[in-house]
């Protein structure tokens, strides 16, 4: 809390008090490492997370994310009892309208894995998909691929439960501190220094900066997105599943009586901004109209920008370089997988072996030339 005083030593620091590190900082503090400190330049989840679409799922073309995402669903199946919320968890599923054929290919490999790792995900037909979502025209469908224990929650109340179990825990939150510098044992902030000897870097988009001070590349690329919301729309089912067009990234799922919708933008530059623009909107109309032309006229009422933060591969950053360990670079599909990296990295920095093996996101990896794309990404 911003009245209460920068502790002056700790076991830990977290940097960046988002979804990711807040999730950290619980499970830290459920283990038993109590003096740890999340420091967080802003108010807890006023990066992405607050601007987080909020989609949980399973659905991913790499075994690892698979894994994670698993782990995670499970945890926010039980949030309201560990740590204790309500987080709003709708599993309407996810549906993805697949127009190509190499896409096609791409997710019956997919699903194939899923179903092997124990995900119920299945394909569909155009006609069995538009039973599935009503609103969407399936012309130039060619197959869909459905999760039903897929869905979508509030972003912002994952955050407000870690937060106030780890304090709970005795773990220290200090917002409106921002990190100036790191050198060996010491983290500096605008707020004082605080000794320790282990940092961990969940700085989300602007982790390249936390990881340049400390000498450790972390290739994160912050970047742009936007979301709208629309004036109500009769007639929704009220267990409308997050759709996504996946050669357009065109998404939308229910939010209260309308719809959030959002897709990126091929022209976006990267960068920092976050202020609103309308230059994405006649793609996003086109989307609308081709995907999903019942719902077309639906007014917008507001929306916001967020930023997603892009590695080279769209797979995570997670590992240590010395005193250093991060999870980053998660390519929009972080928040999903909080709850599981959280326990990855308590285990990573307790010296325990991880339920999933994640050292095949090390950051070198990308420096040794062992790239490990992830293909199901929006």
């Amino acid at each position: 809390m911003r009245g209460a005083p920068l502790p002056e030593a700790a076991d830990v620091v977290v940097i960046g008090g988002g979804v990711m590190g807040t999730s950290i900082l619980f499970h830290l503090a459920e283990a038993g490492v109590t003096d740890a400190v999340l420091v967080e330049r802003g108010q807890l989840g006023s990066g992405s997370s607050s601007k987080a679409a909020g989609g949980v799922r399973t659905q991913f073309s790499d075994e690892l994310n698979v894994l994670l995402a698993q782990r995670s669903l499970a945890a926010f199946e039980d949030f309201g009892r560990r740590p204790g919320w309500e987080i709003d968890l709708k599993q309407v599923g996810y549906l993805f309208l697949l127009t190509r054929e190499e896409d096609v290919r791409e997710f019956e490999a997919g699903v194939a894995l899923q179903n092997r790792l124990g995900v119920p995900s299945r394909m569909l037909t155009p006609a069995e998909a538009r039973d599935v979502c009503p609103p969407v025209e399936v012309d130039g469908v060619l197959a869909a691929a459905f999760c039903a224990t897929d869905g979508h929650l509030t972003p912002e109340a994952v955050v407000a439960g870690y937060a106030f179990a780890a304090r709970g825990l005795g773990a220290h939150i200090q917002t409106r501190c921002e990190v100036t510098g790191l050198r060996p044992g010491v983290v500096t902030t605008d707020q004082g220094d605080i000794a320790t000897p282990a940092v961990i870097c969940a700085a989300g988009a602007w982790s390249a900066a936390v990881g340049e001070m400390a000498g450790v590349h972390l290739p994160v690329t912050p970047m742009r997105r936007q979301i709208v919301f629309t004036e109500p729309v009769q007639g929704l089912p009220d267990d409308l599943p997050m759709t996504i067009d996946f050669a357009s990234s065109f998404y939308f799922h229910r939010e209260g009586p309308g719809l959030l919708m959002g897709m990126s933008y091929a022209a976006q530059e990267p960068g920092f901004s976050t202020e609103q623009s309308d230059d994405w909107l006649p793609d996003l109309q086109a989307a609308l109209e081709r995907v999903a032309p019942s719902v077309a006229g639906a007014g917008i009422k507001g929306g916001w920008g967020g930023l997603y933060e892009v590695s080279p591969d769209h797979n995570a950053l997670i590992g240590r370089s010395g005193d250093l360990l991060y999870a980053t670079g998660f390519s929009g599909h972080g928040f999903l997988q909080a709850p599981a990296v959280g326990e990855v990295v308590r285990d990573l920095y307790l010296g325990l072996e991880p339920f999933a093996d994640v050292s095949a996101f090390g950051a070198e990896r990308f420096d040794a030339g062992r790239e490990r794309p992830e293909r199901n990404v929006v």
